[in-house]
């Protein structure tokens, strides 16, 4: 698409910008430090005030370019991952690459449709969904594409996803931000773990001492300079080994609180930053306003809260250098000032760190399906009913190219259950994937690869592609067997979408003929809508027993030319035309 060459092209010149300025800014850094010692060198051998004075004001200048340094170091990043954003999706759009993380960590073989339907790993829906970069982004999308929600809430985020769709701006900055925080899953629970770990109040005495003793610390300092006596010295000295006692007393109870906290100051910092994009922009519709209002803590934002902890974090990191800790500690008890500090802020906002970080996922989720609408501008929001209506309009599966994909028109009203015919490679398993993956982005508030849709949304189960599980000593037909039973479970508590593909292939054919009859009797018995994929003719004349609940369609092939030629148009009855025969005779096997 031409906006995301457009902005490449846009944000790789601006970067050319920030890596000359970048590159100036640390001469000017490394040229301030170097007149900064040579006047100190020439105030030492000339010991005029001066040169003391540039001194200082060299320092100056190199502690102004370092704080400049890291702003415009954190801005090439961004600028960097905003380049390789527009880049990353003009390849996806070209369908050059799919350059984005496949979720196969998030699969769950037992779920009811996440491995049937190739929700995750290589090429899966969530491969073509995602634009997050954190790990609460990745495992939030994870959970909403295994998980319905309710109609008010699908409404909502349909909302949300068309407001962010017009917010392409913001979206891309807002995933530089979160490519540049570089969390993982580690980081993320090491920080919830600490947040959730129940720690003690320090002793009472602690508010006391750490007060006292780098008071009498510096006052005992003061008054060695003063009367040049030496016996302060010495009990300088005894201060600072006590001080260095007391941090000692302290020490595990530290390691304790920032154990696996390595970087983690970096992480949260980038968090607040991610946090302060979403307070800083204005939204309209409810699910958004709704995230943003729980950022506001004790009417302060959660970005300022989240920004404080990141420095509390990087402070303690001293304790971890030697010779800083002893300096810093045994003259005023550093770490544990911070330490006190750091239980403060577990014991206040513990309880909503969880929350703020969700906040995240839910954006980086939302953003993702807003990048699915706005890539594919004829995809419609499905709407929403109550009474187990489903009917698409030229419905295809959203991942087959735009180019190449055949859509069809499908409804399950007044019959409620498909049983769907014909010949191999004619289109039967595409079909029901496209069904079952449109009912998944249905169920989340995304949209749907149609040109119109009407949905009741209902859980999904599906038997479409099963294994062997050798672990587990399972054969396929008993894996079969089991997801059966777990579909047939599923409806005792409610209605569902099922999808069923060519079941009981692991028995002969009348046992699978009988079997798969009295399995299409009890789904549509429990009021189950959706369709079953046979090549056994007899299971179609069920539908002369039940005309107002069973339909049958088809898929034909046609032989032109002495080639197969399939058109994937769904067409009422039962398929008439079959390929096998052709195809081994064309091929030599018969």
């Amino acid at each position: 698409m031409n906006i995301y060459q457009t902005n490449q092209e846009k944000y790789a010149q601006e970067l050319a910008l920030i890596n000359k300025k970048y590159t100036s800014i640390s001469v000017l850094r490394l040229l301030s430090i170097l007149f900064f010692i040579g006047f100190s060198y020439l105030y030492l051998k000339e010991s005029d005030l001066l040169y003391v004075g540039l001194a200082v004001v060299s320092f100056a200048v190199f502690i102004f370019l370092m704080r400049y340094h890291s702003k415009l170091l954190l801005k090439r990043k961004i600028t960097e991952a905003l380049v390789a954003i527009n880049k990353n999706e003009d390849d996806y759009c070209s369908k050059n690459s799919l350059p984005f993380a496949n979720g196969a960590v998030f699969n769950d073989f037992q779920h009811p449709y996440a491995y049937d339907l190739d929700v995750f790993g290589d090429h899966s829906l969530f491969q073509n969904l995602n634009r997050t970069a954190t790990y609460v982004g990745k495992k939030t999308l994870a959970n909403q594409l295994l998980t319905l929600l309710p109609n008010d809430a699908i409404v909502q985020n349909q909302e949300a996803v068309s407001e962010l769709t017009k917010k392409i701006d913001w979206r891309q900055e807002f995933l530089a931000f979160a490519k540049v925080s570089k969390d993982n899953k580690t980081s993320y629970e090491a920080l919830l773990t600490w947040s959730k770990f129940p720690s003690s109040s320090l002793p009472k005495w602690t508010d006391v001492v750490s007060y006292i003793m780098p008071i009498l610390f510096f006052g005992v300092l003061i008054t060695y300079f003063v009367t040049d006596n030496a016996t302060f010295l010495n009990y300088l000295i005894y201060i600072f080994l006590i001080n260095l006692g007391i941090l000692g007393k302290f020490f595990k109870r530290i390691q304790i609180e920032i154990a696996n906290a390595e970087d983690i100051d970096k992480v949260i910092s980038q968090y607040s930053l991610l946090l302060k994009k979403i307070e800083d922009e204005k939204f309209e519709s409810t699910k958004l306003i709704a995230l943003q209002q729980k950022l506001i803590f004790k009417t302060t934002t959660a970005s300022l809260h989240l920004k404080k902890l990141s420095g509390l974090f990087a402070n303690m990191d001293t304790i971890g250098n030697l010779v800083a800790a002893s300096l810093f500690n045994g003259t005023f008890l550093f770490n544990l000032h911070v330490l006190k500090k750091l239980l403060a802020w577990k014991e206040e906002h513990a309880s909503v760190l969880e929350n703020w970080l969700e906040v995240i996922g839910e954006f980086e989720m939302l953003n993702s399906l807003a990048n699915l609408a706005y890539n594919n501008p004829e995809f419609v929001y499905p709407k929403l009913n109550s009474e187990a209506k489903i009917d698409f309009k030229n419905l295809s599966h959203p991942l087959l190219n735009s180019e190449k994909r055949k859509g069809n028109d499908v409804s399950f009203h007044p019959q409620s259950f498909m049983i769907l015919t014909g010949s191999n490679m004619s289109g039967k398993s595409t079909f029901l994937r496209s069904l079952g993956v449109n009912m998944v982005l249905s169920g989340m508030g995304s949209v749907v690869c149609a040109n119109e849709a009407n949905v009741h949304p209902l859980p999904i189960l599906v038997s479409m592609r099963l294994s062997d599980s050798l672990s587990d000593s399972e054969s396929y037909f008993f894996a079969e067997i089991k997801r059966l039973k777990q579909i047939m479970d599923a409806l005792e508590d409610q209605p569902a979408f099922v999808l069923l593909d060519e079941i009981l292939r692991g028995t002969n054919s009348d046992d699978k003929r009988n079997g798969t009859i009295e399995v299409v009797k009890k789904v549509i018995a429990k009021n189950a809508v959706g369709a079953i994929a046979t090549h056994d003719i007899e299971v179609c004349l069920t539908t002369n027993d039940y005309p107002e609940t069973l339909i049958n369609k088809c898929f034909e092939v046609e032989i032109v030319d002495n080639e197969l030629h399939f058109d994937y148009k769904l067409r009422d009855g039962i398929c008439k035309n079959k390929s096998a025969t052709f195809l081994m005779k064309k091929m030599g096997v018969i």
